[in-house]
């Protein structure tokens, strides 16, 4: 996501023909109307602040108003808070909106989870401390998501909705070292389609799920709860040197890659804090290439909705070795630049609606589990 601390290249200039993006600023405090609007101003010349508003009630008489492109919306507000008008905005008016969170205020992370679920594009830190300090990142990451939000598909986002979620038959199952693993690549809309996917697979999965979602540090951790809430599988943010286990879901953690090493007892992960890759950290090139490596064909890829192109080299790296590959469809991705980077570069087992995508890759992983067992009774 665009909310990564990662180098955003300069600006360029804008084509006399390129239309401008009108931009409502939404927040309760008029000083970071201000702050924010000057960003966009001086920003670039691909967005205009066209208003403001300052509590949810104005935000939504002003969307009626000036049929805004893209709007900045505060999480926490009095009246009618961000996650309620943006609940308004995408039932009645949907359009592309940036959420504007808190940094280290109780509860933010939780809450800017939940908006992305509900449809939010993406997420700002607002300016904390010195101003003059902050104002650089903030202008690096808000441009990033006003982009973003310029190449939304808002078809993707209004035809999601969330499946029953999963139950275990039979009796409980031992979380013993995988076998198999589930490899998962998401970034601009990933949110909302982990909010999918995770609660739709079954509790005996019989594989590993590692899932790298662009996202800075301190969200992983709420990402993690809030799907750990909606499924019947065990999610966790990844920490070094835990043991990959069947039937176990592990986030990468924000600022970290994440990559499958060989332990003693088995498969581990272990992060790292090296360099950004395709600009982004964690990114799922390493990820997959990792598993591709430790697991070999007992590898399942999928790249969902994003910006970008990575975790294209690390599908092709899964079905080098024999893996399958699973890529989300144009038409419900928010995004479709990482779903269709990896399709032109590795191909795919799979090319899936959201709503199909869990089922994809039960069923890869039964037809790859009977290959092995057919191979194996032949030997």
């Amino acid at each position: 996501m665009s909310s990564s601390p990662t180098p955003v290249a300069p600006l360029p200039a804008v084509s006399p023909r390129q239309r401008v993006r009108t931009v409502l600023v939404v927040d309760d405090s008029a000083f970071m109307r201000r702050v924010i609007s000057d960003v966009v101003a001086t920003a670039s010349q691909e967005f205009r602040v066209v208003g403001t508003a300052r509590d949810g009630l104005d935000a939504l008489r002003q969307i009626h108003a000036l049929e805004p492109d893209i709007v900045t919306l505060d999480i926490e507000m009095p009246e009618l808070d961000g996650l309620q008008t943006l609940g308004y905005i995408m039932a009645e008016t949907p359009r592309p909106v940036v959420m504007l969170s808190a940094a280290g205020a109780p509860g933010s992370a939780d809450l800017t989870i939940r908006a992305l679920e509900l449809g939010a594009v993406d997420f700002v830190r607002k300016p904390m401390g010195p101003l003059s300090l902050d104002l650089s990142s903030v202008r690096e990451q808000l441009v990033g998501a006003l982009r973003a939000a310029s190449c939304v598909n808002l078809q993707g986002v209004s035809v999601l909705a969330r499946p029953p979620v999963g139950t275990l038959t039979g009796e409980p199952l031992v979380a013993d070292t995988a076998a198999w693993v589930v490899v998962i690549a998401a970034s601009t809309g990933g949110p909302r389609a982990l909010s999918e996917i995770v609660p739709a697979l079954p509790a005996d999965l019989g594989a590993a799920v590692l899932i790298v979602q662009h996202m800075p540090g301190g969200f992983t951790k709420s990402l993690a709860q809030r799907l750990d809430a909606l499924s019947t599988l065990r999610v966790c943010e990844a920490e070094s040197g835990m043991p990959i286990q069947h039937n176990r879901v592990y986030i990468a953690r924000g600022g970290f890659h994440m990559r499958v090493a060989r332990g003693a007892a088995g498969p581990t992960l272990a992060l790292d804090a090296g360099p950004a890759i395709w600009g982004v950290r964690p990114a799922a090139d390493p990820l997959f290439r990792s598993a591709a490596q430790a697991f070999g064909s007992r590898v399942v890829g999928a790249v969902l909705t994003g910006m970008g192109r990575d975790g294209a080299e690390g599908l092709r790296a899964v079905r080098d070795a024999g893996g399958q590959a699973v890529v989300q469809d144009q038409m419900t991705s928010i995004i479709y630049g990482m779903p269709q980077a990896a399709l032109a570069t590795a191909g795919a087992d799979r090319v899936a609606a959201l709503p199909d995508v869990a089922v994809a890759l039960r069923e890869l992983l039964e037809s790859g589990r009977a290959y092995h067992a057919l191979r194996g009774a032949r030997t």
